[in-house]
């Protein structure tokens, strides 16, 4: 689909450079820029190799350059079946409120119809105000309930797991 300006189209394994770019670009604004640990090698094989995880949309400018990602994969919840999880959505902050954010969130919600998905869901911090106040624009509810969990990698590596559990692993 093109603007105007600008394009906005599926991504391709070769845009994935200044895709890496750009989530450097949001660690940065969300005040977490030493978080960034994903490597171009690990999103090739991630989103390209034989069992892809992963799609994208991205905006480009008139001279082809990337501003805009919006990265998603498919989900699945126990009680309404599947879903799309919005990882991140990012526009430069040299093109931020012109409308292009919009442009990349209704490829995800197209997306998401034309997959089969019965909810999309995504995550805002709470300090986020200018990306709260975007997303409520939009008719989204953003929860408060729910409080997000996680094990990072040096958690995973020395969490003790059931030997039962090892073996349901080892017999897929």
């Amino acid at each position: 689909m093109a603007t105007d300006t600008y394009t906005i189209r599926r991504g391709v394994e070769a845009d994935l450079p200044q895709v890496l770019g750009l989530i450097h670009e949001l660690a940065l604004y969300e005040r977490a820029p030493e978080a960034v640990t994903n490597t171009l090698t690990a999103m090739q094989r991630d989103g390209f190799g034989p069992a892809p995880i992963f799609g994208f949309f991205v905006l480009e400018n008139e001279t082809a350059e990337i501003i805009g990602l919006a990265l998603f994969y498919t989900a699945y919840s126990t009680w309404k079946g599947r879903m799309l999880y919005l990882e991140d959505l990012v526009v430069t902050e040299a093109a931020r409120r012109g409308g292009l954010g919009r442009l990349l969130f209704d490829a995800v919600v197209a997306e998401a119809r034309a997959t089969g998905a019965v909810r999309l869901k995504w995550q805002v911090l709470n300090w986020n105000e200018p990306a709260i106040a975007f997303y409520q624009k939009l008719g989204a509810t953003i929860e408060s309930e729910w409080f997000n969990g996680n094990l990072d990698e040096a958690q995973l590596a020395s969490y003790a797991v059931a030997p039962a559990a090892s073996v349901a692993v080892a017999a897929k």
